[in-house]
């Protein structure tokens, strides 16, 4: 075996959860492939003689090519990195641990500048110490602990809502799919955040969907008379909707409501992503 075949051999080793964790936080498949394959790349053309833990030089590079895929987002705000855990850990709960995130973390994440999102998911769901976290966001250890503790701060904020204003929500999301059905477009701007944004992963985009709608009137217009084959759902455990077809799920509709108006909606159509997902139609 040649050295570039032992590489290579080396590679696949790490290359499942490598896909698992870049797909969790870029929330697309082809997206994840392309971080992994990317890292490949680079793995091939460097000099790796002296790298003594190979998962961990792995999994810093597809964290660095994973944030410049968000930095190029000018006009978005996917946002998404992953790291290895420290050496010795499981990869298999590694996997288990990225694949526990569900559609309503996902959500609160996108709120999170970049670089807040990166510190707080590889220190907090990845347990990556700050200051091997720091070179990667470009700040100190200091800074990149104050990144993941902001981050925190507005994930627990966001998750912390009690009853009433869950109920609340669901009641928007029911309100938004009754408007939506009758072609109400007046009720449907009332439900809206003037900045609200629809964003729509690949598959969407294949059956349909624009990648991304913003602002209330836009997004309105695109969902005037449009939702009626929608069906009320639990999303992860979150109220959201979902188009069925032959009784499976084809797209979900993922929502961030704050102070009562729908800031994001996100439509998920990735088969992958929806297996993942703990879906209860309710009507």
């Amino acid at each position: 075996m040649d050295e570039r075949e032992w590489l290579a051999e080396r590679f696949e080793a790490h290359r499942r959860r490598l896909r698992a964790v870049a797909y969790r936080m870029l929330g697309s498949v082809s997206e994840a492939d392309d971080a992994v394959q990317e890292a490949w790349i680079r793995l091939s053309r460097a000099d790796t003689s002296g790298v003594e833990n190979l998962a961990g030089w792995l999994t810093t590079v597809v964290a660095r090519v994973c944030l410049d895929m968000l930095r190029s987002r000018k006009s978005r705000r996917e946002e998404a990195l992953t790291l290895q855990h420290e050496s010795g850990s499981d990869p298999e709960h590694e996997v288990l641990l990225a694949d526990s995130v569900g559609l309503a973390l996902l959500v609160v994440l996108e709120t999170l500048a970049p670089a807040e999102r990166v510190a707080f998911v590889l220190h907090d769901m990845f347990d990556l110490p700050f200051d091997q976290i720091a070179p990667i966001v470009g700040r100190s250890p200091a800074a990149a602990r104050q990144l993941a503790s902001r981050g925190r701060r507005r994930v627990r904020g966001a998750g912390s809502a009690g009853d009433s204003d869950r109920a609340r929500r669901t009641e928007v999301v029911e309100a938004f799919l009754a408007a939506s059905r009758r072609g109400d477009f007046q009720a449907l701007l009332a439900l809206l955040d003037p900045d609200v944004v629809v964003r729509a992963d690949p598959t969407a985009v294949e059956v349909g969907a624009s990648p991304e709608v913003t602002g209330a009137s836009a997004v309105a217009e695109t969902f005037s008379g449009r939702a009626r084959a929608a069906q009320p759902a639990l999303v992860d455990g979150e109220a959201g909707l979902v188009w069925t077809v032959g009784g499976r799920p084809r797209v979900v509709f993922g929502f961030t409501i704050s102070d009562g108006k729908i800031t994001a909606i996100e439509l998920l159509a990735d088969p992958d992503r929806l297996g993942q997902m703990e879906l209860t139609i309710l009507k």
